[in-house]
């Protein structure tokens, strides 16, 4: 044991990264259907190592925070914003439900237990795992008028009570969110996930890392002239509904030839044609027999996401834009249009706007062309722009160093708080300009495992001695009664979500519960089960409510206990 301490003493990092791979190792069994998870199992392994001893530096852990919670705020930004409004009046009751409900448990458990005033705010802030509470329950008792020692350990009391249920309030809201919630509702967070993506992307077809579809909507293939002699490129592709195929090279005699709208097919030239599989498969009734292969006659073709910025095509409607540009166009094939991430449904009256993405199909040459007028081209990268996502954690650290008074009541976002905001505000910023701070899935992946899972698991490395004492010295009860404050509480917003605000899809209700108790831990889980992002936009709405309804439980438990 002595060792271990050594060892964790000169490099307390260890224990950290040793509770990261302990715990997803944990998290991967599964008893029935119960599956604890790499966040929670992360936390279990990091209050058993604390019991060594572990002093690890607070600053590691609000990092780990800000990352992660940045991370989520700048994926769900676009449609965060979309989603403001009377639309958001379902997570807005949500988190008050929370809130009222978590107030009137504890203070009735209070009541019918004989706690204190600081035991029962230190119970409100672990239960609900929201720490502020600690920092306005104290400020509150310090104003009863009390004498100074009384004062002092009611303040000591909050932070006994606090330490004592902190950890199965991380705990607790994982096992309602992510394994009652489904059961309660009879299906799966990934299922309603996949569900609700669907729907976003208009029916829209999302391929996952390596997959393709077996039936291209774009291809290319090569045809030897019969008929067609003597006709001329312009006339073939003009003859074809839409502009829908190209002819991009043409062999003659063993020669590749330039390709022109006037030059004329010859008896058994080769031509590759490029366009949408339904007209290319037809084309041999009118050009002549289809060949496999032809020396020299393959192509690259790429496809390329293009920002629209040129007013010439803003605010005009697809059929306008087809209509005026039918030479630029030639070789090119859209093959969709997203707005804020999402797909539009691309018919003769869809409008088209500054900032919307279209991903091109095409030669080089001919997306290089098209860009030139159109707008900037967006390249793929694997480089992350830390200029604007460092900015962007700067400026939500700071949002989050401001607090606003009601009388006595100081209210702050916080690191957490601010963070998030400063995503969603980057990430919808990101999502109009394109060009500017780009972030590959796997980086923003990486942040927001690493960043939920380490803070968690520094959470239970610096509480969990702490807490395991607490109840061996002051008994069970303390923590019995945070069970019940941390469970009953989401129970009772979970029925009034599913038969009052008619939540019906799994996945967008737990993003909503978890906020709505700032539950972190639990909402990571849940983006893990979801494998989308789809839980982020409730989650980011009832969280920052979250954030201020219960800290303003704190007087409040003060007051009526």
């Amino acid at each position: 044991m002595s060792f271990l301490q050594s060892i964790f003493h000169q490099s307390p990092e260890i224990a950290l990264f040793l509770s990261l791979a302990g715990g997803y190792w944990i998290g991967k069994f599964q008893f029935g259907k119960f599956q604890l998870g790499g966040v929670a199992g992360s936390l279990l392994v990091a209050v058993v190592l604390s019991q060594i001893g572990i002093t690890i530096d607070n600053g590691i852990k609000a990092v780990l925070f800000a990352l992660f919670i940045y991370a989520v705020g700048f994926e769900s930004g676009p449609q965060f914003f979309r989603s403001l409004g009377r639309k958001s009046i379902r997570e807005i009751v949500m988190a008050a439900v929370l809130a009222i409900s978590g107030l009137v448990t504890v203070v009735v458990l209070a009541k019918m237990f004989g706690l204190d005033k600081g035991l029962a705010a230190g119970i409100a802030a672990g239960g609900l795992t929201q720490s502020a509470i600690i920092g306005t329950a104290s400020s509150a008792i310090g104003k009863l008028g009390l004498a100074a020692d009384e004062v002092q350990r009611l303040q000591a009391n909050v932070a006994i009570g606090y330490a004592v249920t902190y950890i199965f309030g991380s705990f607790g809201a994982i096992i309602v969110c992510v394994n009652i919630l489904p059961w309660f509702m009879g299906r799966s967070i990934r299922d309603d996930a996949v569900k609700a993506e669907a729907e976003m992307l208009a029916g829209a077809k999302v391929y996952g890392p390596g997959e393709t579809p077996a039936l291209p909507d774009l291809v290319g293939r090569l045809f030897q002239v019969g008929q067609a002699a003597g006709r001329t490129v312009r006339e073939i592709e003009a003859g074809v509904t839409n502009a829908t195929i190209a002819i991009e090279r043409v062999k003659r005699a063993g020669e590749i030839i330039g390709v022109e709208p006037d030059l004329k097919l010859q008896q058994d030239d080769i031509v590759l044609i490029v366009g949408r599989r339904a007209s290319v498969v037809g084309m041999a009734n009118t050009i002549g027999p289809e060949t496999q292969s032809s020396d020299g006659m393959d192509m690259v073709v790429a496809t390329r996401d293009v920002v629209i910025g040129n007013k010439e095509f803003a605010g005009k409607t697809v059929a306008e834009i087809i209509e005026a540009t039918k030479e630029l166009r030639h070789g090119v094939f859209v093959l969709q249009v997203k707005r804020g991430g999402n797909p539009l449904t691309l018919v003769a009256d869809t409008r088209i706007e500054a900032g919307d993405v279209v991903t091109a199909y095409g030669l080089q040459e001919d997306l290089q062309r098209i860009a030139k007028r159109v707008g900037a081209v967006i390249m793929p990268s694997d480089k992350t722009d830390f200029v604007f996502h460092g900015l962007g954690i700067v400026v939500g650290l700071l949002v989050g160093l401001a607090v606003i008074r009601i009388g006595s009541i100081p209210l702050t976002l916080g690191s957490g708080g601010g963070a998030l905001l400063a995503g969603l505000a980057f990430g919808w910023y990101r999502s109009r300009n394109m060009t500017l701070g780009n972030m590959p899935t796997a980086a923003s992946t990486l942040l927001r495992d690493l960043g939920l899972a380490g803070f968690v698991a520094v959470v239970g490395l610096q509480s969990g001695q702490q807490a395991v004492q607490t109840v061996a010295e002051n008994g069970i009860s303390i923590f019995l009664i945070g069970v019940v404050v941390t469970i009953l509480p989401l129970l009772i917003t979970m029925l009034v979500g599913r038969y009052i605000l008619r939540y019906d899809n799994t996945a967008i209700f737990a993003g909503a519960l978890s906020g709505s108790r700032s539950a972190n831990p639990a909402f990571g889980e849940i983006l893990d089960k979801a494998g989308n992002t789809v839980p982020t936009t409730p989650f980011a709405i009832t969280y920052a409510l979250a954030n201020v309804f219960l800290t303003l439980l704190g007087p409040l438990v003060v007051a009526f206990v």
